[in-house]
């Protein structure tokens, strides 16, 4: 049996991390490593205490769960557990800077435990926690913040070929694997293949990333109105 996977909880209200700790600690596959009451505490503990999966809320004292999560992942680099940024409607341009801070993705604080539980897993095994869809609808409301590419191709991308830009754009446009090796008749496997590609060959670490990647140097621009 492989280890438990080591879940750091940092949020500033006390009843909050007891009910993310109990619904943690009921699963045999997971394990509560540590606590931290806002950011400040959650970059102190976690230089000393290993994690694979950090849930992170956005609105704390001291240090909030962007700066945090900015701090933690150029801190730790390669080392940098993977971190969910939590969330409400009114605070989704929180959310949009933590992902381009390095978290793997968002939930709702009122998502439900089995959903939590699910992404938990989902960014530990080295995927993005959203759906495209849901990231493209979280980019599309505060894109203006990026700005807006003059129609060449990006240097970024230029050590991108064709098809790698090709396969970039439809994630982008939120398509999963599967509707992507639908629409160029390729097989998932490889599209999976070309995934990895992109996200070595531009250094992000997930498919989040490459959503934001592609908002940031103008390869896409959201539909208004």
């Amino acid at each position: 049996m492989s280890d438990p996977i080591k879940v750091f909880l940092v949020d500033d209200q006390e009843l909050v991390r007891a009910g993310f700790a109990m619904l943690v600690g009921s699963q045999p596959d997971l394990v509560v490593v540590g606590e931290a009451g806002d950011g400040g505490q959650a970059v102190e503990r976690l230089s000393a205490t290993a994690a694979d999966v950090v849930i992170m809320d956005v609105r704390m004292p001291r240090l909030d769960g962007v700066q945090a999560t900015k701090i933690i992942t150029d801190r730790l680099g390669e080392r940098a557990p993977k971190i969910i940024v939590l969330t409400t409607f009114d605070l989704d341009e929180y959310a949009f800077s933590a992902l381009r801070a390095g978290a793997s993705g968002f939930l709702l604080k009122d998502t439900p435990p089995a959903e939590l539980l699910r992404a938990i897993r989902t960014v530990h095994s080295g995927e993005a926690v959203i759906a495209p869809t849901t990231t493209r609808r979280l980019i599309e409301r505060f894109v203006e913040a990026v700005p807006a590419g003059d129609g060449t191709v990006a240097p970024t991308l230029a050590v991108l070929t064709e098809r790698e830009r090709e396969v970039l754009l439809e994630i982008a446009h939120g398509l999963s694997n599967p509707e992507i090796a639908a629409k160029f008749f390729l097989s998932e496997a490889t599209v999976k293949t070309h995934v990895g590609r992109i996200l070595a060959k531009t250094g992000t670490r997930d498919r989040v990333g490459l959503v934001v990647l592609a908002y940031e140097v103008g390869m896409v621009r959201p539909a208004r109105g």
